[in-house]
């Protein structure tokens, strides 16, 4: 791969060579060095790489790309660049295409014919191209590079490169990314999963992983963050570049979290996100269930919707100063079958979300769902937002249910936003690791008056948001009641 020329930059113009950085080596050292003693085959089949911008992981996928399709040994390769715009699958293809341009002796060795969409080895079939989307079943992929992983709102891309790899001896599927906002998509998903294999909290020997980042508690505006999170740092992404960033960062509120998520590899849910979500994920409790709160008393709030929005139950208790959440969620049938709306099949085949009949959400598995509810717990209020909702509140209330109004206003959400916020940060806060809840966190945005009260908000209409709203509902209605005295100390005074 050290043989291959640059395609652009400084090094281009001077006609070098690719010399790797050291994490480059360490990466591909890993992917080809380590094989099965047994059958001779390469161990790993899959790897993640997650670097920020610049630091040069095109170059790094383009040169894996080249030696998979000519030099690997595998007859009849398929090399493809996949990604969800063609914009994006041209980042590793284009240099490929370029470096096999310039480098004659590279075609002559490996009989390479340069097309304008595709490489070609003729005498054995042999093919590297970019595909954009989800690529046809027929696919036989020998190497899958996934460019920008985090932009993918599903895996099928991913999934139906991975299934293509059966009749391949030694294939490998290698993503390389940048931190995204979607705490919801494949890529984060993929990438929690890798950390747990990386903690060796889980086993898998055939996937390698590689992230680089800031750790918890290291300041983001500092000179000794960038070097830590950019291993080119002064070389491939200049030291000028990204400190002037940093100044405009440490300026604007708005441009802190693109830096962050583009230069430092810090997920962030939002563009002008609310909630620290590094904080948020490290309230996460494996293993808790509502059962462990049987009998006792909870306060809910409700966030009806009736078709384009999720419907929210949040149950939220409180034992001294912790706060526990747990939540419900509700679509209809005929949303989730919209192309556009595929993000959520992922969750409704896991049980997170209830599907009902129908183009609109059919309120009776809603209240269906709160009798149950109240069979093993003390619901003391619900709290809900009366638009659409009048009927609905009105046939709880009849069954003894004591329904608050809680409108959409300022006065209902600033406080409790504070107090979510400050319990987060404290590790006040728990819930059960909930994927749909962990995505509309860090989907909220933060809109701030003159007078410093805060209102939840998001900046596109896909980023729901209705979990957190119908939390903070709860948490408005919760601090407002009295709290139960402590009869532990031994001494009560009135």
């Amino acid at each position: 791969m050290q043989l291959l020329p640059h395609t652009k930059g400084q090094w281009a113009s001077r006609g070098e060579r690719m010399i790797f950085a050291d994490w480059q080596c360490f990466a591909v050292c890993n992917l080809f060095g380590w094989v099965n003693r047994e059958t001779g085959r390469r161990r790993f089949r899959k790897a993640y790489v997650e670097v920020p911008r610049k630091n040069g992981k095109s170059a790094l996928a383009a040169a894996i790309g080249l030696y998979m399709f000519a030099a690997d040994g595998e007859y009849g390769s398929e090399v493809y660049s996949g990604a969800t715009t063609e914009k994006q699958a041209w980042e590793i293809f284009r240099p490929a295409r370029h470096i096999a341009q310039r480098f004659e002796a590279l075609r002559d060795r490996y009989d390479i014919e340069v097309n304008a969409k595709t490489l070609a080895i003729l005498t054995n079939g042999s093919r590297f191209e970019p595909v954009i989307g989800k690529p046809g079943d027929g696919a036989s992929p020998s190497c899958a590079l996934v460019d920008e992983f985090h932009e993918h709102t599903t895996s099928d891309l991913v999934d139906t490169m991975e299934t293509g790899m059966g009749a391949r001896e030694q294939p490998l599927l290698l993503i390389v990314t940048t931190a995204g906002t979607n705490f919801g998509g494949p890529c984060y998903e993929f990438r929690a999963d890798l950390i747990k294999l990386l903690e060796r909290q889980t086993e898998d020997e055939t996937i390698f992983g590689l992230i680089y980042s800031i750790d918890d508690g290291d300041r983001w505006d500092s000179t000794e963050a960038l070097k830590k999170a950019n291993p080119n740092y002064g070389v491939s992404v200049s030291e000028e570049f990204l400190q002037a960033g940093m100044a405009a960062a440490r300026r604007s509120a708005t441009k802190q979290n693109a830096f962050k998520t583009k230069h430092l590899n810090l997920w962030v849910g939002a563009k002008v996100a609310w909630m620290n979500m590094l904080a948020f994920q490290r309230c996460k409790r494996e293993g808790l269930r509502m059962d462990q709160f049987k009998g006792a008393d909870c306060v809910i709030g409700l966030d009806l919707a009736s078709k384009i929005d999720i419907a929210a139950v949040e149950i939220l208790f409180r034992t001294g100063s912790k706060y526990t959440r747990f939540g419900r969620y509700y679509l209809p049938e005929d949303t989730v079958d919209e192309s556009l709306n595929i993000q959520y099949r992922p969750w409704v085949e896991a049980g997170l979300i209830t599907v009902t009949p129908g183009p609109v959400i059919d309120f009776d598995f809603i209240e269906q769902d709160l009798r149950e509810i109240a069979v093993n717990h003390r619901v003391v209020e619900i709290a809900y937002d009366p638009y659409q909702a009048t009927q609905f509140a009105g046939h709880l209330a009849a069954e003894g249910f004591a329904m608050v109004e809680c409108r959409p206003t300022v006065l209902t959400f600033s406080e409790p936003m504070k107090l979510l916020e400050a319990a987060v940060t404290a590790g006040n806060f728990e819930y059960d690791g909930d994927p749909v809840y962990t995505w509309m966190m860090g989907n909220v945005v933060a809109k701030l008056d003159a007078k410093d009260n805060i209102y939840p908000n998001k900046d596109r209409p896909e980023n729901k948001i209705d979990g957190v709203v119908a939390t903070l509902m709860a948490m408005n209605r919760m601090v407002a009641q009295p709290k139960t005295p402590d009869f532990t100390a031994g001494l009560l005074v009135i």
